[in-house]
């Protein structure tokens, strides 16, 4: 059951009526509908009545969440009403309701920052989108932990209905995020123009990356990319129960080496690649040692980007690798990269992963749960029953 109480509009005005307008305003507010038969309008009006996972101060997601209803808001001509299908709690989701996200939305405010939703209705000047469409929203938008959804036309983006909902739902923040740093991270030689060389020779030059945090949805997508480019993929995980099983999954995907952080414990890393190259590039989402390990793997003159810090410990690199190795160490922020006019080539980036689902070559592990059980969603996601696959919430 969902966590807290449900507010009437008769019994909490001044906050519905607060939360109602910025929802009107596109600035993350929510619409929903509880239990209804879902049937496309095209003739807009008001939307239905919403539900949504709201919190009106910061701190512990479990503690500040709760389930907010209000009546409908009126969809303005260029506005589209979006019944939302499903939506994953992100860690940047969990940052964000704790208030140690550097962009956050304005309290009070409704969860969620990625999703997939289905055309409700569409204003009279809407002419790209239909009702009965699938859209998320491109670049991601705050506020879609809800039942309906009332924005601008431009900020949807129509995708192939082809694509089961909660791969929709996630592609935006992880898989975006692993083939943009892959893509911009160095130039690396990836063995493509197979057929002008030998193989062996492809074999001998293939360029290699190197990554902690393998387990994660970005970890897994970037084996999975890199894969497909003919480049190697050396896999740090974490100790843990069941390892053995969790290696064979990361190598079915793909991964060439996968190795646990006490198996890395040895004075030459190296020695372990065997035939594999020295990775030019390196991916960092853990910190602390995991962030070490990455970095005695590096070849000379390679390059660590950093994008998160699970561990909530620091990089710590030593003197001789600047001086000896000359290594470079970057950061990556999709939500940055995203803020930079990159509407248009994200949407392309977008339907090309899209496309490598829908044909099979692109897969990670997921939960999907019904909205009535977000509370004990959201408790794995923080980690409380331990590692869990990504949460994905229907509506």
């Amino acid at each position: 059951m969902l966590r807290s109480l449900v507010a009437k509009p008769h019994s909490s005005q001044c906050f519905i009526f607060n939360l109602s307008q910025k929802l009107l305003h596109g600035n993350g507010a929510a619409q929903f509908r509880a239990t209804r038969a879902f049937t496309p309008r095209s003739v807009a009006g008001v939307s239905p009545p919403s539900k949504a996972i709201v919190y009106e101060e910061h701190g512990q997601p479990d503690a500040v969440t709760k389930l907010v209803e209000f009546p409908g808001v009126e969809v303005k001509e260029n506005d589209v009403c979006v019944k939302m299908l499903c939506a994953p709690i992100n860690p940047s989701d969990i940052n964000r309701i704790q208030g140690v996200y550097p962009v956050r939305p304005e309290l009070p405010a409704v969860g969620g920052y990625e999703g997939v939703g289905e055309v409700y209705s569409v204003g009279s000047a809407v002419t790209s989108l239909s009702p009965g469409d699938w859209v998320i929203p491109s670049p991601p938008s705050f506020g879609t932990w809800q039942t309906y959804i009332v924005k601008d036309q431009s900020v949807w983006h129509k995708i192939d209905k082809g694509v089961p909902m909660e791969y929709s739902a996630t592609i935006t923040v992880n898989p975006l995020t692993a083939l943009l740093m892959l893509e911009d991270g160095v130039t690396l030689s990836s063995g493509t123009a197979l057929s002008a060389i030998p193989i062996l020779y492809i074999i001998l030059f293939w360029d290699a990356i190197v990554q902690n945090g393998a387990t994660s949805m970005v970890g897994q997508c970037v084996i999975q990319l890199a894969k497909s480019r003919g480049i190697r993929s050396i896999n740090i995980i974490r100790d843990r129960a069941g390892v053995d099983e969790v290696k064979e999954t990361l190598k079915n995907l793909g991964a060439d080496h996968v190795f646990t952080e006490n198996e890395l414990e040895v004075k030459n890393v190296k020695s372990l690649l065997n035939e594999i190259p020295e990775p030019a590039l390196g991916f960092n989402c853990v910190g602390g040692n995991a962030a070490s390990l990455v970095l005695k793997f590096l070849r000379q003159g390679g390059t660590m980007v950093t994008y998160g810090g699970m561990s909530k410990r620091p990089v710590t690199v030593p003197t001789s690798a600047f001086i000896f190795k000359e290594l470079s160490l970057r950061g990556f922020w999709l939500q940055k990269w995203l803020s930079t006019e990159k509407a248009v080539e994200s949407r392309r980036m977008i339907d090309k992963l899209l496309g490598l689902v829908h044909e099979g070559k692109l897969k990670y592990n997921m939960e999907l749960a019904p909205f009535s059980d977000f509370n004990t969603s959201l408790d794995k996601a923080l980690g409380k029953f331990g590692s869990q696959p990504k949460q994905v919430i229907k509506f």
